[in-house]
């Protein structure tokens, strides 16, 4: 039997095939999954994927689900908690920006707006399909990245830079990124 040809990224790692073939990718308009990937990607700059993937569950444990009512509730002595908790990526500007993210997310909510909204407006409420051979062929920024980055600063958000951005949108299925001959381009 001839195993499914997946994006190079995958690699063998049995944690990265699962992320890939479940959830990289599918279209979300989940408000805590989109918040819990907004916080990840944050989390991921500058280290691997793998890194993040190998701490979600610290993740999930410590942000509280990423229940964001519950995240932007956090202070001064949640942040020190954190800072000391070895299940998550240590690092006080991501932690301080998860924490401000919520607050964010709630404000945007009280507006009447969503992030789901706002996240998905980019594109014309509808996943861009991209076509590429490699994944080396994928840009690390878009326009509409930069839009989504600009459009989130102005809301509050923190840790959203274009690049972050556009690896989120990758992750949350704005654009499909998958290449051409692996498996899940065509399922999603």
């Amino acid at each position: 039997m001839r195993a499914r040809q997946r994006c190079e990224w995958a690699g063998s790692d049995p944690l990265y095939q699962a992320y890939h073939d479940e959830e990289w990718g599918v279209p979300t308009h989940d408000e805590r999954r989109l918040f819990e990937m907004l916080v990840l990607e944050g989390a991921q700059a500058g280290l691997a994927w793998i890194t993040i993937l190998r701490k979600r569950s610290g993740y999930r444990r410590a942000f509280a689900g990423f229940d964001p009512r519950r995240v932007a509730r956090f202070g001064e002595r949640d942040v020190k908690r954190l800072l000391a908790d070895p299940g998550i990526v240590r690092h006080e500007g991501k932690i301080r920006a998860a924490i401000q993210n919520a607050r964010a997310l709630l404000a945007v909510q009280a507006e009447g707006e969503s992030l789901d909204r706002l996240v998905w407006e980019v594109v014309g409420g509808r996943p861009r399909r991209n076509r590429w051979r490699r994944i080396g062929e994928a840009p690390d920024q878009t326009p509409e990245s930069k839009a989504l980055s600009r459009n989130l600063r102005r809301r509050g958000f923190t840790f959203v830079g274009p690049t972050i951005c556009y690896a989120f949108m990758q992750a949350v299925g704005v654009v499909n990124d998958h290449t051409v001959r692996c498996f899940r381009y065509r399922e999603v």
